[in-house]
């Protein structure tokens, strides 16, 4: 998922498009990754995780094969999206949904682990890509990646067969480990404010993780530098989701939530004046370590307090959601480049959606604590 932001100038030169035009296969990705998330969500609930990561396997490396061969952008993105983005996604929201039954103490910090995975990509594969690009274009590129894919991931899919522990997917919700707060809310209320969320944060995410590259370049520094701020944030994301992890088996999903968004919106704040690359660096090590646990803390709060045999969808909803903010801020981004010819007022659109993800944990907090209160009292 983070190659097609790597060769994003390349095949802007290659096609001869826009900025906009250029980020619109990361949208698709996105798009695919999203739907992904939640409809192989539902299909992991009813027969396991096995089968889907080995059509994710089947699907990754058509998509990339595909896209390599491509003659124009618009083949490009069909095969990004279709292929590239529902290939990904078996290996994240419902994996995450998978590995969360045989975990309870340590749920969170089980949650991060698996949520690594696609971090520990973002620190790797940018380092391989161009590597790569140094003796060679993006499309051979992809069909290296192609190959990667399917001779690895299929033998590890095999590692996944034994079933969660039968009684894991009857337990009840465990807000109870949390001084027996509940959110105040209906199951159904709670998932569309946490889908609304999911969109908003991840609208502010995607300004730095998708355009960071496309930055430097305009700055002048080159896609070197920015290739290797993405995998500084992603290394650091890789850091911030376990610990997050850990945190949240302390003092629950919504507070840790709630502490990575404060933190991603400082950091955008700081992207704005600090400019200068070793700034950039810093900045980019800070939003890192702020954001990277978010996404996780979503499917905590799912398992904390949303019915376990519905966990695969509920999880994979809002991760879709996440993806679709993903996606719609990274179009949104290079659509307000193209218009103001600058990033400053797309990191301003960034620290909006992020202030509306703050007033959503923010709610969902205090709406525990009231029920608690009220209970209390009688």
């Amino acid at each position: 998922m983070w190659a097609v932001v790597i060769v994003l100038p390349a095949v802007q030169n290659d096609f001869g498009i826009d900025r906009a035009d250029a980020a619109l296969p990361y949208t698709a990705t996105m798009l695919g990754f999203a739907a992904g998330n939640y409809i192989l969500g539902r299909f992991v609930d009813r027969y396991g995780i096995v089968f889907p990561v080995i059509v994710s396997a089947l699907f990754l490396s058509s998509g990339f094969a595909l896209a390599a061969l491509a003659p124009n952008v618009w083949l490009f993105t069909v095969a990004q999206g279709l292929l590239i983005g529902l290939g990904t996604s078996a290996t994240f929201g419902p994996l995450i949904a998978d590995i969360s039954h045989w975990f309870l103490k340590r749920r969170g910090f089980a949650v991060g682990c698996a949520a690594c995975g696609n971090y520990l990509a973002g620190v790797l594969w940018p380092s391989i890509i161009q590597w790569s690009l140094g003796f060679t274009d993006w499309r051979d590129t992809y069909l290296l990646i192609a190959a990667i894919c399917i001779s690895t991931m299929v033998p590890l899919a095999f590692i996944l067969r034994r079933p969660p522990p039968e009684n894991a997917l009857s337990a009840a919700p465990v807000h109870a480990r949390f001084g027996g707060q509940t959110t105040g809310l209906s199951p159904a209320a709670l998932q569309t404010l946490l889908v609304i969320a999911g969109i908003a944060c991840c609208v502010a995410m995607s300004m730095p993780q998708v355009h960071i590259v496309a930055y430097c370049v305009d700055l002048g520094y080159g896609v070197a530098p920015g290739a290797d701020m993405i995998a500084l944030m992603t290394g650091a994301g890789v850091l911030s989701r376990l610990a997050s992890g850990l945190i949240a088996d302390k003092i629950g999903g919504i507070k840790t939530l709630l502490l990575g968004s404060v933190g991603q919106c400082l950091s955008l704040f700081l992207f704005i004046p600090f400019d200068g690359l070793a700034s950039l660096y810093l900045v980019s090590l800070i939003f890192g370590l702020s954001q990277g646990g978010i996404v996780p803390s979503y499917a905590v709060i799912v398992r904390e307090y949303l019915p376990a045999r519905e966990a695969g969808q509920r999880v994979g909803l809002v991760v879709m959601s996440t993806i679709l903010g993903m996606a719609l801020g990274g179009w949104l981004s290079g659509l307000i480049y193209d218009l103001t010819g600058s990033y400053e007022a797309a990191f301003l659109n960034g620290i909006a959606w992020n202030l509306l993800n703050m007033a959503i944990a923010i709610f969902i907090l205090f709406s525990g604590r009231r029920r608690s209160s009220l209970a209390a009292g009688q």
